[in-house]
């Protein structure tokens, strides 16, 4: 069972605004690319509805029912960052992701976060006669490779 998930990426010259700094915009898109590269290491697809492949693993999506960002510090092209992903909630069809944004990741006095998020997700499957998704339980397959992060790793939600 896992409640962290680390991902290192680059600020590349398309992340960022014309001063050079990465644009608010895309740590939604860091967040999101770091939730689906911590499913594919627990042997999961974000996206497993495709008719053609064959697949073992429940035929489940994650689409975002909340999304939210605080900013601290700027993240600059050609910087490398450290998102970190941990588990705030499990609930019975959702899940709560908590990210922190890691300036300077290499450099124990430098290490500070430049920014946090969250994401709720909601456990969907595709209903083929109503065209739609519709919310499931999480299945035991996901459930078993989850748990919430230990107290004191997330802060509180403020109002």
């Amino acid at each position: 069972m896992t409640h962290r998930f680390t991902y290192r990426r680059r600020v590349e010259f398309a992340d960022t605004d014309v001063a050079g700094i990465m644009h608010f915009s895309n740590f939604f898109k860091f967040m999101e690319v770091t939730e689906h590269a911590f499913y594919r290491s627990m042997g999961f697809s974000v996206h497993p509805f495709k008719k053609h492949r064959e697949n073992t693993e429940p035929q489940v999506g994650w689409p975002r029912v909340h999304a939210s960002a605080d900013f601290r510090l700027p993240l600059e092209f050609e910087e490398e960052v450290e998102i970190e992903l941990l588990i705030e909630e499990i609930r019975n069809k959702t899940v709560g992701l908590y990210f922190n944004f890691w300036k300077n990741p290499d450099s124990e006095s430098d290490k500070v976060i430049a920014a946090t998020g969250r994401f709720t997700v909601v456990c969907v499957t595709f209903d083929e006669e109503l065209r739609r998704m519709k919310a499931v339980a999480i299945p035991d397959e996901w459930r078993d490779k989850l748990t919430a992060a230990p107290d004191g790793l997330i802060p509180a939600r403020t109002p």
